[in-house]
């Protein structure tokens, strides 16, 4: 598996959500985090033939969403949503501030 997204040395750590603008699973996780007011950066991968590689190679899996905070791959919508029911989401988002 490959390195998680450069964010950049000069920039803070970010979520990024690799998505489809068809997918239910993909607006939940939107959703999710924008009821936590917590800014992303999506990458649609509908398309786009190099980002979908790109997404498989970084998180070792075909689906849409895949998420990441910072350099550590959170996973899938239900990999997210089972984090927020544990508190453990919130942990995850204070460690890229």
């Amino acid at each position: 598996m490959a390195d998680a997204p450069d964010t950049g040395a000069d920039e803070a750590p970010r979520i990024i959500m690799y998505e489809s603008d068809w997918c239910g699973f993909c607006r939940a996780a939107r959703r999710l985090l924008d009821d936590r007011g917590w800014p992303y950066e999506s990458r649609i991968v509908d398309g786009n033939v190099a980002l979908r590689a790109e997404m498989q190679e970084l998180s070792g899996r075909t689906t849409v969403p895949q998420i990441f905070f910072g350099d550590r791959h959170i996973g899938g919508f239900d990999d997210m949503a089972a984090l927020a029911q544990s508190g453990e989401l919130d942990d995850a988002y204070a460690s890229i501030q």
